[in-house]
């Protein structure tokens, strides 16, 4: 979900209240983090056959969070623009490279710790820094080339626990190697979405594009299942009520996350809220430690801190500067979709 980039039908946007806005931002960083966590859950809970896909785990991510999504464009007056698009193919690449990012995603969180899987994720708006001016031509002076540098250290640090020699001996602790390996795919595929969403936001209205991607990875997740006619371990999983009711949660939270984040943007600028994503790593913290007695390596505790530090500095730095936040700041999310 995006901030509003264009006066869209309905009520007009509420008076700019940073601390509501803060709130707001907060409560999405937490329905994000319940939403990783029921991913975790499922990820834990064996089915008849296999377990659970991942591509079914996606498609149910994706079916149920536009129930809430819809539910709220309803009541804000955004639900006539859902549809109006002047640009498909670029709602189709953003759709196929979010994805992946999905997909990806949900494959680290299913073999890392919660702490250490959100902890990768928010290397993206670092990668989105050099896309941004590999891909935009956008001017990215030396203290943010500096800031994203350090960040991507912090990476290796956080990376360095799970890429050990150990992690990649055949001991079984390979697993956590392979989830690092996704995570920061997924990180990678979130970068390149934010560049997508960033031109969408020229002539798309965010009820746009918030539904055309929940579409596209609800068709992509099912094809995925579909390919169980070729390979049983992508086939459907049908779920007890217990592991129906996860599913079902996954996409709910995902949904509520997506509308508290574009409430945050419509009450106080992206510069002033976008810091406050990092606040899902004290939450995936909290689920982890509780939920699955996860205790995250010192390394990627001091890995996150960096690319935490990194990510607010450029945040920073870039209000300084007077680039536009409420495209951007708000494109960083997109490691929870």
């Amino acid at each position: 979900m995006f901030p509003p980039d264009r006066p869209l039908p309905g009520p007009p946007l509420p008076p700019q209240r940073p601390l509501v806005g803060i709130l707001f931002k907060m409560a999405s960083a937490f329905a994000f983090s319940c939403m990783g966590a029921s991913v975790k859950i499922v990820g834990s809970l064996t089915g008849p056959v296999n377990g659970f896909p991942v591509g079914q785990v996606v498609f149910c991510r994706s079916f149920f969070a536009l129930i809430p999504v819809f539910v709220w464009m309803a009541m804000v007056g955004k639900l006539p623009t859902a549809f109006a698009t002047t640009n498909r193919r670029g709602h189709i690449k953003r759709g196929l490279v979010g994805s992946m990012g999905m997909f990806c995603g949900f494959a680290g969180l299913t073999s890392l710790p919660l702490p250490d899987a959100t902890a990768i994720s928010f290397a993206a708006p670092l990668f989105s820094v050099v896309l941004a001016a590999l891909l935009l031509g956008e001017v990215v002076r030396l203290y943010r080339w500096t800031a994203v540098l350090i960040g991507f250290c912090g990476v290796i640090v956080m990376l360095w626990p799970h890429l050990s020699a150990d992690a990649l001996s055949i001991s079984g602790s390979d697993a956590r190697a392979r989830g690092a390996f996704f995570s920061l795919c997924g990180a990678i595929c979130a970068a390149f979405a934010m560049i997508e969403v960033r031109r969408l936001t020229a002539t798309e209205t965010t009820a746009a594009i918030v539904t055309y991607f929940s579409l596209m990875t609800t068709t992509f997740g099912m094809m995925s299942v579909l390919g169980g006619a070729f390979d049983p371990k992508w086939a459907w999983v049908l779920p007890d009520a217990k592991q129906a009711l996860f599913l079902v949660l996954t996409g709910v939270m995902g949904g509520f996350g997506q509308i508290f984040l574009t409430e945050s943007y419509r009450r106080a600028p992206a510069s002033v809220v976008a810091p406050f994503d990092y606040t899902g790593m004290i939450f995936a913290l909290f689920w982890g430690y509780f939920l699955f007695g996860d205790l995250p390596d010192t390394l990627v505790l001091i890995g996150a801190f960096i690319v935490s530090a990194a990510g607010i500095y450029v945040i920073l730095r870039e209000r300084q500067l007077g680039i536009d936040r409420a495209r951007q700041g708000e494109a960083s999310a997109q490691r929870a979709l």
